[in-house]
């Protein structure tokens, strides 16, 4: 895996062996950033808050160790069920992006329980990372949806 963009671009994150995960490509993350980049001002708004949530307890750790070597203290990883998370969550945010498992059973049911809960912030968006399986295009909060190959995002609002 690799850092596409911003200051620690070309950054490779080696997360050994053990690490059992479904990286998105380099095609599709720059594809994704390229969207936001149109939406967002990163380079003049930090990112204040930033929270990661990862049921796998290696992966999580692995996160939260790059977090620390890039020092990176505004990310906080959460080693939780997100559907929990989710049920529980008070806070509201600006972007949220959900990347799980591809055969993870119920995550079509992710766009529902996140817009429904009211944790979008106005204006913002929930990216949906998924398979081809998925079609939401019927959905009345679509903004939109992006294709690269096995990488679907689909854009609530």
């Amino acid at each position: 895996m690799r850092i596409i963009s911003g200051k620690y671009k070309g950054k490779v994150l080696n997360p050994g062996k053990s690490f059992h995960a479904r990286p998105t490509t380099d095609f599709a993350k720059e594809s994704l950033f390229n969207i936001l980049a149109n939406q967002y001002d990163f380079d003049s708004r930090d990112c204040i808050h930033i929270e990661s949530v990862e049921l796998n307890h290696k992966h999580a750790a692995f996160i939260s160790k790059m977090a620390h070597e890039l020092k990176l203290n505004q990310l906080k990883v959460r080693n939780a069920n997100a559907f929990h998370i989710i049920k529980s969550c008070i806070r509201k945010y600006d972007i949220i992006f959900a990347d799980p498992p591809y055969e993870m059973e119920g995550i079509e049911t992710l766009p529902e329980l996140i817009l429904n809960k009211d944790i979008l912030k106005e204006n913002g968006v929930f990216i949906f990372e998924h398979s081809k399986k998925f079609n939401f295009s019927e959905h009345p909060r679509l903004a939109d949806y992006r294709s690269y190959g096995s990488v679907n995002f689909s854009f609530f609002k």
